[in-house]
């Protein structure tokens, strides 16, 4: 991490250094406590490790290449099966464990070929990944630009308006009130509770959604809620960058941690007060650089436009009838990611154990891919689709 970037910066770092470890460039990093969920790999800078950490040198084999191959999953399982413990989530695995588990090592040639050809590989799927996330981003926005026109102006054109006093509302229409969060729903906050992911791993029946700050994040075996409410995000990066919904509706039983706003109408529609919640620009009452958050007075305390009942109903519908299409191509696009990021994982693990010979294809391979337009740049930004982090980014909570 870079200890001057803020945002990169969330772990505490300890005056006393003594006790972290070396590790060089080309070197294999790996955390005996965590090496279950895949995190070790070879580093490329010379840095430092702290203490749950075990570090190696290589010894015949290529470093890009066992990197590829040892995240991949046709080993993690192994790394999996070796650590030892009573509860997930605090597995250690000892040096001995770890030197019994196998590894296939090709010739140095096949090696380098392996490499070369899932590197053209990953440039081309993220490329792929890129221009379907682009394509996401503009279905959300469309998305939210019919939604908020409906919350905030109503469904007739022709409306009268009056100014709402509210900077980011601009005028409503002249039927309107304006009222505030804490006028118009009842916040639950004071019933949820947060339980611990080694709690939730011992649980055996995980029948209910366990929600956190942007949705569902596990399952469970009990339930706090049972009823339609709405979830809001309290803290957490997604309420400035907006990648996921903040305002979600929860329906049936449920569970909800420390990290959402739990808010139901005291009257009025369910569905019009959370359409009109997700459409807020939530930043003049966020606090927090590194970690932001939406308190619930500052929640409570936001002023938002309320039509009668019947007219929130019936912009519900409307809203419900003229995004039907937009969802449905945006769940297509998001299963097409999933089927990208599911053949690229599977491709790896073919290429690295033998399963696919690719020393031809890669012998007829460019060095460098060349591309058309901005699409690598593109393709750059999305640092979560690199092979290095096939094998945890699902898997890390």
């Amino acid at each position: 991490r870079d200890t001057e970037n803020k945002e990169e910066n969330h772990n505490f770092i300890p005056d006393d250094l003594s006790n972290y470890k070396v590790v060089r460039a080309g070197q294999f990093a790996m955390n005996k406590m965590k090496a279950w969920q895949g995190s070790y790999g070879v580093s490329r800078h010379d840095g430092i490790v702290s203490p749950a950490y075990f570090t190696f040198g290589l010894s015949g084999v290529e470093g890009n290449f066992f990197h590829l191959a040892i995240r991949s999953i046709a080993y993690v399982p192994f790394f999996t099966r070796a650590s030892d413990g009573v509860r997930v989530g605090q597995w250690d695995l000892s040096q001995s464990r770890m030197k019994e588990i196998p590894f296939l090592i090709p010739p140095s040639e096949e090696q380098a070929a392996i490499v070369r050809f899932l590197d053209h590989a990953d440039r081309r799927i993220r490329r792929a990944i890129a221009t379907k996330q682009k394509l996401l981003r503009l279905l959300e926005e469309q998305r939210r630009a019919i939604i908020h026109r409906a919350v905030t102006r109503g469904l007739d054109p022709d409306v009268r308006l009056k100014p709402s006093g509210i900077e980011w509302l601009g005028d409503v229409p002249e039927s309107w009130r304006i009222g505030r969060v804490k006028s118009e729903l009842r916040n639950l906050n004071t019933r949820r509770i947060p339980l611990s992911s080694s709690k939730r791993g011992s649980m055996t029946q995980r029948t209910y959604d366990y929600y956190g700050a942007s949705g569902v994040i596990d399952k469970v075996d009990d339930y706090l809620f049972d009823d339609d409410l709405i979830l809001i995000a309290e803290d957490g990066a997604n309420l400035v960058l907006r990648n996921l919904p903040l305002a979600i509706i929860a329906r049936g039983r449920f569970w909800v941690n420390n990290h959402a706003h739990i808010l139901r109408p005291l009257k009025g529609s369910l569905e019009y007060f959370a359409a009109l919640l997700e459409c807020i620009n939530y930043l003049p009452w966020i606090t927090g650089a590194a970690q932001p958050k939406l308190t619930k007075d500052r929640l409570m305390a936001i002023s938002i436009p309320v039509p009668s009942e019947d007219e929130q109903n019936e912009i519900a519908a409307w809203i419900e009838a003229n995004t039907k299409n937009l969802r449905t191509s945006a769940q297509r696009v998001k299963r097409e990611i999933e089927l990208l990021r599911e053949y690229r994982t599977r491709l790896v693990s073919d290429v690295v154990t033998g399963k696919i010979d690719v020393r031809k294809a890669a012998e007829s391979m460019p060095e460098i891919i060349e591309c058309g337009d901005s699409e690598c740049g593109e393709a750059e930004e999305y640092e979560d689709d690199s092979l290095e982090n096939i094998t945890t980014e699902d898997q890390a909570e």
